[in-house]
């Protein structure tokens, strides 16, 4: 690795790190992991509560009471999808700032004209984000399956599922966060990129899902694969070399928005003219 590229890599970890946006993504992802399971757990508490003015109401709630309080995954499984949705807005916002954001003011324009090449610029932004991403994702889902165990009374997720369920929710935000560097540094418009691949997070799966379209070698239905990889039985619906196969698909794709990246970097042309400077 040559000084140029570690010195970005240093200069783009400490960016993340002490603008304190990396500390908040981490609270984001772990705490709501941590949270969601016991509002759940709450929710059953609730309604085991006021069963009596549901019973005047002409309700029974019973059956729903005990849905609320005994599997693991009644916890798990919305962590784990917050995780592609919630989780997935969150990071793309909060990475702005790094995802193109930095050449609205022009401030990579003296670092490119002193020498700093464009694989500098970029490679540590498609290694440092992505892998921050899946590393947060699993270790959040382990986070939701361990506060699941303590509040609810069946364990009916393995660790196997919990690792799968993480790692695709994981890949899920490795690879919108992909798109997003790649729109945000070829356009200079991170706030238009992050919005561009929020809605595409939130429309895209559901449309697949309408069109009757196949989980398989499909990325942008890795969140819905994530929630059925969780399942004990989920090798026997997933089989592990479909589970492969997307991952691998979605991985090849990121390399590709990683190159479009770096095309259009070196096709840029930088503008020194005209004497006013942009603060």
């Amino acid at each position: 690795m040559s000084v140029q590229t570690s010195a970005c890599f240093k200069k783009e970890i400490q960016a993340f790190t002490r603008t304190k946006r990396l500390l908040i993504i981490i609270l984001i992802l772990i705490g709501w992991a941590m949270v969601a399971p016991l509002l759940i757990r709450s929710l059953g508490v609730a309604m085991d509560v006021f069963a009596p003015v549901y019973d005047e109401l002409g309700m029974d709630v019973s059956g729903m009471s005990e849905l609320f309080a005994t599997n693991v995954s009644t916890g798990v499984i919305p962590a784990v999808s917050d995780l592609t949705t919630t989780g997935l807005i969150a990071f793309l916002i909060l990475i702005n700032g790094f995802a193109g954001g930095e050449q609205k003011k022009r401030s990579i324009m003296i670092p490119k004209s002193a020498g700093l090449r464009s694989f500098g610029y970029l490679f540590p932004k498609y290694i440092i984000y992505p892998l921050t991403a899946i590393v947060l994702a699993i270790i959040a889902a382990f986070v939701s399956w361990g506060a699941s165990i303590i509040v609810f009374e069946v364990n009916d997720i393995t660790a196997q599922g919990v690792f799968r369920g993480g790692m695709l929710a994981g890949v899920s935000l490795m690879f919108y966060i992909c798109m997003h560097l790649t729109l945000g540094t070829a356009t200079g418009k991170a706030g238009m990129s992050s919005v561009i691949c929020i809605v595409a997070s939130l429309l895209l799966p559901n449309l697949f899902a309408v069109l009757g379209a196949q989980q398989v070698y499909n990325p942008f239905m890795l969140n819905m694969m994530a929630v059925s990889a969780l399942a004990d039985d989920a090798m026997h619906r997933l089989m592990a070399q479909e589970i492969f196969a997307t991952v691998l698909v979605a991985l090849i794709l990121m390399v590709m928005l990683y190159f479009v990246a770096l095309f259009v970097q070196n096709a840029k042309k930088i503008d020194n003219s005209g004497n006013a400077i942009s603060l």
